[in-house]
């Protein structure tokens, strides 16, 4: 099978460290995470309270997962967030093999603790969460575009300012591939540039990125 570079760095380093069981077992868990994260996110627990990143030689946990690791600072809040939310919420997840009783990705549980925690959502929606990602292991992607407007509603202004920015982005965007391309023809080109500056008088110049 194909080894990505991580990969292979991850497995290089697990060698490197063989003398020192517990880290080579966090490399080891990290390669395979995809597959089951529910031992990485157990591991990272157990690692970080017990502060062996320390002596490890690194300043700070997050520090030692994204340097020896590779894994960015969000994605260890997620994998640990939700193994914490299965052992308080559902532990019976904790125990499936992943093959009769399939395994709910690590961001479909981050989704369903947010919804949880969150006192303003409907209950019935969270429930219905909850229903997906515990009984079905439904894909993150599936339950965050039928229940992110419902769990965590978007205020009008906060909405605006987030089209305001998309429209922006694209917009300057096609108005930089206006000069550039040789695709247009270029007096095409040359009318769409004109309604494009246009459209960014609207909504103005700056630089925000959408959220």
């Amino acid at each position: 099978m194909h080894r990505t570079k991580t990969e292979t760095l991850l497995a290089e380093a697990e060698q490197a460290h063989a003398d020192d069981p517990e880290r080579a077992e966090v490399l080891r868990r990290a390669r395979t995470f995809k597959a089951s994260w529910l031992e990485l996110g157990e591991v990272l627990m157990r690692v970080k309270r017990s502060g062996q990143w320390k002596k490890w030689g690194y300043e700070s946990f997050e520090a030692y997962a994204q340097g020896e690791l590779f894994l960015r600072p969000q994605t260890v809040d997620k994998l640990t967030g939700s193994y914490a939310f299965l052992q308080r919420r559902a532990p019976s997840v904790l125990s499936r093999d992943g093959l009769r009783e399939p395994i709910p990705s690590y961001q479909a549980v981050d989704f369903l603790r947010r919804a949880e925690a969150n006192d303003d959502a409907p209950r019935e929606a969270v429930a219905e969460v909850r229903r997906r990602v515990i009984d079905e292991a439904a894909p993150a992607s599936a339950v965050t575009r039928a229940y992110r407007e419902v769990v965590f509603p978007m205020d009008e202004g906060t909405r605006q300012r987030r089209d305001t920015a998309g429209v922006r982005n694209v917009a300057k965007r096609l108005r930089e591939l206006m000069d550039e391309t040789r695709i247009v023809p270029a007096k095409l080109a040359g009318e769409v540039a004109r309604v494009l500056d246009r459209l960014l008088e609207v909504v103005g110049d700056g630089d925000e990125v959408a959220a």
